[in-house]
């Protein structure tokens, strides 16, 4: 298994030697890895690798990588979350699932909540999904995995009541599992978001 640093056998830990191989005009590196002997060759998207450290190294407040969740595969990633202080979410802690596809950064990440804990907010609904234009039609390669953080961090603080959407239950009945094949229409800031499936 593959961790950004090293590979896990069972439960050890492996050191990882990467050796550059080859550059693509995508932000991919080929590369080969070593371990124990053994030479296997992998793909890293770059831009990828980038955010991953920057995440580890200077995460948004409130926020960290969880580390179990990139020893797999460093394109689905969960970052735990905590309520801002001062916030109607104070204290609560959340998991956001971050998936990437070949096609990152020029795609956006599918972003939702996971786990037992998902915020009551009219922009949530209750199986992880979220209405914020960042994630679909505002979503630019310029934006990154923190400004995808800080952006839901933003939205959850500046909410007044916990309340789920008006359509929560028909929307929970008979949307997509990947919130990105959702058509959001967004009505401003602080109106609520409407759908079609």
């Amino acid at each position: 298994m593959l961790s950004p640093g090293g590979v896990t056998r069972g439960r050890q830990l492996l050191p990882l030697r990467l050796w550059p191989r080859r550059s693509w005009g995508d932000g991919s590196i080929m590369a080969s890895m070593q371990t124990t002997g053994r030479r296997v060759e992998v793909w890293f998207p770059k831009r990828l690798q980038k955010e991953l450290l920057a995440l580890q190294n200077d995460p948004p407040p409130g926020m960290t990588l969880n580390e179990k969740s990139v020893q797999n595969s460093i394109t689905q990633w969960i970052v735990d979350m905590e309520g801002a202080p001062g916030t109607l979410y104070e204290g609560e802690k959340f998991q956001l699932l971050f998936k990437f596809s070949s096609r990152y950064p020029f795609d956006s990440p599918q972003v939702m909540f996971t786990g037992e804990n998902i915020p009551v907010h009219p922009h949530v609904y209750s199986n992880g999904h979220i209405c914020l234009s960042i994630l679909t039609e505002d979503w630019s390669p310029a934006l990154s995995v923190q400004s995808v953080c800080l952006s839901i961090i933003s939205m959850l603080s500046s909410c007044k009541e916990k309340r789920r959407p008006p359509d929560n239950s028909f929307y929970v009945r008979t949307c997509n599992k990947n919130p990105k094949k959702t058509k959001w229409w967004y009505h401003g800031k602080h109106d609520n978001c409407s759908w079609e499936g």
